[in-house]
């Protein structure tokens, strides 16, 4: 794992979108951690919703994260990926789903990751793509989301893993860290 850093003697300061789309703020609070981690490395990452994220002109890197619901992500983030194709296709990119909870004993896989996502992100090149566990709604609205709440073992309400989370964006840095001291290093023109 590789551990906080910063090197100000970098050439190149990188600009990293940490962009997500998140219906109860499970998956923000992901791209928030992600970005942080980010920074205490040294880099510039911006988080915002993926509603918000106009352009990818400034940037030298994305983590694009989403949360799944029924096998699929959220609409907003589906639509990040189709409109940004061809520019994440010559960034650096990472990919994380969030969602499962509950019993981890019972998780389905075919309902934890998108299957038609998870290939989308491939074949534009992701460098990763990952689930991390989600958490159910902390202030359930209606029925069907406090029977969800209260089917689930407090234990199992929030699965998110912290520390694996700091080292996934750890591991991020440490790439885009190479690659900036690498004097091959620049940004893939997409034509």
């Amino acid at each position: 794992m590789t551990e906080p850093t910063t090197n100000a003697n970098l050439a190149v300061m990188t600009n990293v979108l940490v962009t997500y789309a998140s219906k109860h703020g499970s998956t923000a609070e992901i791209a928030e951690a992600v970005a942080e981690r980010l920074q205490e490395h040294g880099l510039r990452a911006d988080c915002v919703e993926v509603a918000e994220a106009a352009s990818l002109e400034p940037y030298d890197a994305v983590v694009l994260g989403s949360a799944v619901y029924m096998k699929r992500w959220r609409g907003d983030a589906r639509h990040f990926l189709r409109k940004h194709g061809k520019e994440l296709s010559g960034l650096p990119f990472w990919v994380f789903s969030s969602g499962p909870t509950g019993d981890p004993a019972k998780d389905d896989p075919s309902w934890i990751e998108p299957k038609s996502v998870a290939r989308k992100a491939e074949a534009l090149g992701a460098r990763e793509h990952i689930v991390f566990g989600g958490r159910v709604p902390a202030d359930p609205k209606g029925p069907m989301q406090r029977a969800m709440v209260e089917g689930t073992p407090p234990e199992h309400r929030d699965r998110r893993d912290w520390a694996a989370i700091r080292a996934w964006a750890s591991d991020i840095a440490g790439d885009l860290e190479h690659a900036e001291e690498s004097p091959s290093h620049q940004r893939k023109e997409t034509p």
